[in-house]
């Protein structure tokens, strides 16, 4: 239990900008170092997290720590990977005027932007390696990619949960006729 709180505590404390960018942490502690879930469980976690309501930092701690150890790894997974954040954010909004009106911390935070956004493309190329190489996935990408550019380049607003929710019933759609043709087929 202490290994789970532990490992995720360090996630949560080194991680800064959101949950995309502690996905590439997760994956070097959770498949490489701990070898608690390999790469294929890992994409699975990921679109359930992605999937579900919450912050994707806390359901992928609280997944991990189910499928380790029960209900009682993912209080010590979740706990670990929220601790950091809530004792960070409650010392800084203690002095929070005085904090951001230093120029060394006005700088220091434009240039974490940049390393966040390094975080986030790095993780999506690591996952987009993953992506299966067949026709419907790389389809799928190119479709989703093409309407997420395509929405911020004409300033649309639009919910990414929407486009999960569609891929989702694509792949359903999908994947449920061409298993049905393949059943039939033998």
């Amino acid at each position: 239990m202490l290994d789970l709180f532990w490992a995720f505590f360090k996630i949560g404390l080194f991680t800064l900008g959101g949950g995309y960018d502690m996905i590439a942490q997760v994956r070097e502690t959770i498949v490489e170092k701990k070898q608690w879930m390999t790469e294929e469980e890992l994409v699975q976690m990921l679109a359930i997290a992605e999937s579900t309501p919450g912050p994707i930092a806390i359901n992928m701690a609280t997944y991990v720590g189910y499928k380790q150890k029960g209900v009682i790894g993912s209080v010590f997974a979740t706990t670990g990977v929220v601790l950091p954040s809530l004792v960070i954010v409650y010392v800084i909004s203690l002095f929070l005027d005085a904090f951001m009106a230093l120029r060394p911390v006005a700088w220091a935070f434009a240039g974490i932007k940049c390393a966040v956004a390094f975080l986030i493309l790095r993780a999506g190329y690591g996952l987009l390696k993953k992506l299966p190489r067949k026709v419907l996935p790389m389809s799928m990408f190119v479709i989703v990619m093409g309407i997420m550019l395509a929405l911020e380049l004409f300033a649309v607003s639009f919910s990414s949960v929407f486009l999960i929710l569609a891929g989702g019933l694509i792949g359903i759609v999908a994947y449920g006729i061409l298993g049905r043709k393949k059943e039939g087929g033998k």
